[in-house]
């Protein structure tokens, strides 16, 4: 298993939906890896949260997680792995970008149930937890 993980947005999403804590996929991990997160997963994740109750756990969950900065050297990464793509014909949404870049720039792996993140080079992509 990689040293660090970004869950992405969809994996919280999609637990949630199916009224699964999707922070239990991470406890049999705790050795194994660190797991991260930044600010457009918190984002993405806590705006479909509808109960206020369940909302302050999951950003409580979420901020004990290794958080990636948006740094001006993420954002740089972005915009140039935004453009290469788009070069050869590639269009992913600026949020996915910004999380692979977030990812890229801590050399973490994504989490994810989005086929988008498999059109980033360089980005490590893993669909479930060994």
């Amino acid at each position: 298993m990689p040293p660090v993980i970004l869950p992405d947005s969809s994996v919280f999403i999609n637990d949630l939906r199916a009224g699964r804590d999707p922070f239990s996929r991470f406890a049999p991990h705790p050795d194994d890896c660190e797991f991260a997160t930044c600010g457009m997963v918190v984002t993405e994740v806590c705006r479909g949260v509808r109960n206020p109750v369940l909302l302050r756990r999951v950003r409580e969950r979420l901020g004990v997680m290794v958080y990636i900065p948006t740094s001006k050297e993420i954002w740089e990464r972005l915009t140039q792995l935004a453009w290469a793509l788009d070069r050869r014909g590639v269009t992913l949404p600026t949020t996915d970008l910004l999380i692979a870049s977030c990812a890229l720039q801590v050399g973490a792996a994504i989490f994810t149930h989005d086929a988008h993140f498999r059109h980033v080079p360089g980005l490590e992509v893993i669909s479930a937890l060994e």
